[in-house]
């Protein structure tokens, strides 16, 4: 009776592992790697992902450091709407360090929040706070809206790849 109790108390570790290990490799994330200027696609978005200079800002927001701009041009190729969003982009520095995009009205295409129609492209601009140095590799981190559903993340080269 001992050893009954024993095997189904093992086999029900066995199984809860096995169900751990399967919910972990279903909800890790997916690293698509690219390089500036090359299509990427996040979940039902198409994205271009290109370097667009530093700049110091406006006269109503300006950077501890430097402003790095990149231009975003998403396409929906889903068949329903979508939320593109300034919050899915972050910059990875040279030390590996992750930085959220920064909002604000530095020029008419600068990303805050665009629905993305269907087969309609969009092109946008975000920029983020940084010690900017030329001869480093920067990279860009696009992570899905919720409601995108999808485990994709794509790590876009812009500088010195």
């Amino acid at each position: 009776m001992v050893r009954v109790g024993m095997v189904i108390f093992i086999g029900a570790i066995v199984a809860s592992m096995g169900a751990a290990l399967y919910a972990y490799t279903l909800y890790q994330a997916n690293y698509i790697p690219a390089i500036a200027g090359e299509t990427v696609t996040v979940g039902p978005v198409e994205y271009v992902v290109t370097f667009d200079g530093v700049h110091e800002g406006s006269k109503s927001a300006s950077p501890e450091d430097t402003f790095v701009r990149i231009k975003i041009v998403a396409k929906n190729l889903g068949d329903e709407k979508t939320r593109l969003s300034g919050g899915q982009f972050f910059i990875v520095d040279e030390r590996e360090q992750k930085h959220r995009a920064v909002y604000g009205e530095f020029s008419p295409g600068d990303l805050l929040l665009q629905w993305l129609e269907p087969d309609e492209p969009v092109e946008k601009t975000t920029q983020f706070d940084i010690s900017f140095d030329e001869d480093a590799q920067y990279k860009i981190i696009i992570r899905p809206q919720k409601e995108q559903s999808t485990t994709d993340t794509a790590v876009v080269c812009i500088t010195n790849c």
